[in-house]
């Protein structure tokens, strides 16, 4: 892990031989075991219980599909030669294993079983068929295995390849993932969940900066506590209606997943449980949260449908929306503060910095203070347009505190009211005049004329 916190991966450093075997042959043995203890368990049980949908019974039995199906069992022990550094095997390996831990338990706690009966096939089609039931029978279902596995396998190989290569790995990824449903070992329902439990596991060991589990605390009531509530509660209204409404309407369940992981974030890691660097999401929670932040992006179009352009505050420093790669040209600006957590940032020439707050809460004095030394410097490129998903909370306390801290107001009540003049609407409530007061005592203007005003 270099010293931003990235886990060098495929292209930098060298391949780790010995722990890269050392986790195979770890991997291999639980692999097998374990999948076998829940494989047996279910059939000891006699499970019957299947869950598919009528319009499965037309998917076709494609018996060359076994080769993709089978081809991830190489491609496994191939990933690893992608990683780069000791971190990077070590959250490969650890994606691998918690896939397989979840996957089983839900095996053990929920055993399905396949319902239809798979066609006869012959000769290198129906050898394979055959030498995969040796040790695999009709149950661990959902959420498909091969899914979650695929799913971490498809982003090592993803990160270390480049141009043609690359499309074939997407493609041949692609046909392992139609393969669960053409050798008839799985039912639809299976392969989201699969997925879900895939990309759980990226988000936990994340290729970029520390897992989101680590460093938790038990969270004080308060706002971040009552907003994860909400959150939590709104995943659960959702559900009920998802599984209610039954086939189109369980779609419903992703943004539930959604709103949940959302919960989850406000209750743990905060503003890192976003995973956003160099405005843009890991692409574990682009997909998790795909339904969530297409909601945060209309709401935030909605609310500002009546001032959508940037309002200059003094010095170049504007204060707005977060804008789109377009808006961002036409206002010639020349470099970008975005303090949004949930929306991804444009991208273009100008200068970028990140600073990752959640939505509807203050910030303290520390992340104003932060924000106002990133607008001084992105100052040297030009405007500035300082946003967030909306340009009324966020980032005017982020101007707020440049201005307070840069000597422009006389006190806190003064740099809001210079805010409110510029962008009417902004909302600053009493914790964030706490916050600003905190920013500008004595020991912090102290580091401040000797940092940032005069870097």
């Amino acid at each position: 892990m270099n010293s931003d916190g990235v886990v060098v991966s495929a292209g930098a450093g060298r391949i780790m031989w010995l722990r890269s075997i050392a986790w195979l042959l770890f991997l291999g043995p639980f692999f097998f075991l374990s999948y076998g203890f829940a494989n047996g368990l279910a059939a000891e049980r006699g499970i019957t219980a299947s869950i598919f949908f009528e319009w499965e019974r037309h998917i076709p039995f494609v018996p060359w599909t076994i080769v993709p199906y089978w081809s991830i069992d190489l491609l496994y022990g191939l990933s690893f030669l992608f990683c780069r550094g000791a971190d990077a095997v070590d959250r490969h390996g650890l994606r691998l294993l918690s896939v397989q831990i979840v996957s089983v338990a839900c095996f053990v706690l929920f055993p399905l079983r396949f319902a239809f009966e798979r066609p006869p096939s012959d000769g290198l089609f129906g050898a394979l068929f055959d030498a995969l039931a040796s040790f695999d029978q009709p149950f661990n279902q959902a959420p498909s295995l091969h899914i979650g596995l695929l799913l971490v396998i498809w982003a090592r190989f993803a990160l270390g390849t480049r141009g043609y290569w690359r499309c074939v790995v997407h493609a041949w990824a692609v046909l392992i993932g139609v393969s669960v449903l053409t050798t008839f070992q799985h039912h639809f329902i299976d392969v989201p969940t699969g997925v879900l439990v895939g990309l759980l596991c990226m988000w936990i060991w994340p290729d970029r900066g520390a897992s989101p589990l680590s460093g938790w605390r038990r969270m004080r009531a308060g706002p971040r506590c009552r907003l994860a509530l909400c959150y939590l509660g709104g995943a659960g209204v959702l559900a009920a209606v998802a599984f209610g409404l039954g086939g189109g309407g369980l779609w419903l369940s992703w943004l539930a997943v959604a709103l949940l992981l959302v919960a989850v974030i406000y209750l743990g890691p905060g503003g890192r449980g976003f995973q956003k660097h160099g405005g843009r999401h890991s692409a574990a929670i682009a997909i998790l949260l795909w339904p969530y932040i297409a909601c945060a992006w209309l709401n935030s179009r909605a609310w500002t449908l009546r001032r959508p352009l940037p309002d200059p505050v003094c010095d170049g420093v504007w204060l707005g929306r977060l804008p789109g790669a377009a808006e961002m040209r036409r206002g010639g600006f020349g470099a970008l503060c975005d303090l949004s957590a949930e929306l991804p940032a444009p991208s273009g020439e100008w200068r970028y910095t990140g600073l990752v707050w959640l939505d509807l809460v203050a910030p303290d004095a520390d992340r104003l203070r932060q924000a106002a030394h990133a607008i001084e410097r992105l100052r040297a490129s030009g405007p500035v347009l300082v946003c967030c998903a909306l340009g009324y909370s966020r980032s005017a306390s982020a101007v707020a505190a440049w201005l307070l801290l840069s000597g422009r107001a006389q006190d806190a009540g003064d740099a809001i009211a210079i805010v409110r003049a510029a962008r009417p609407g902004v909302v600053l409530g009493p914790a964030h005049r706490a916050a600003l007061v905190a920013c500008a005592d004595p020991a912090a203007m102290a580091v401040t004329a000797t940092s940032a005003w005069h870097d």
